[in-house]
């Protein structure tokens, strides 16, 4: 269905910037880590393509991240509220969107990258370009 540019208010909800600022800063850096994990883990890609996280009918997808001789993926489903971190053995961990800090959201993902029998090792400090 096709909606029409004077119809889209009655369907999309008003998203006021100042009223979810918040919750943007804190998205970006849990995806600058999702994204660093990439970064490690793949092989590089002209114009850091590598490292770029994928719009999904559900949030944001790495797609297959290669890991020795298997691959994992990492899922931001916005609609469940959770993080996904699913390996191609079928193995699974699964870490809830919620409130909490950067750094609490760090150890998660580490852990259950390390429950997954996945280690992987990331610059934590800011990136540049030209650190290449």
């Amino acid at each position: 269905m096709k909606i029409a540019g004077n119809k889209r208010d009655e369907f999309w909800p008003s998203l006021p910037f100042a009223e979810w600022e918040e919750t943007a800063a804190t998205l970006h850096m849990w995806t600058q880590i999702i994204g660093k994990i990439r970064l490690t883990q793949t092989p590089w890609i002209n114009h850091s393509w590598h490292v770029t996280l994928y719009v999904t009918s559900r949030g944001l997808t790495t797609s297959p991240i290669p890991h020795g001789l298997s691959t994992f993926e990492i899922v931001f489903d916005f609609i469940d509220h959770q993080l996904r971190i699913e390996k191609s053995d079928g193995a699974r961990r699964t870490i809830e969107l919620k409130p909490r800090s950067v750094a609490a959201f760090y150890r998660m993902v580490m852990e259950a990258l390390g429950d997954l029998e996945l280690s992987v090792s990331i610059n934590t400090g800011p990136f540049f370009l030209g650190q290449f």
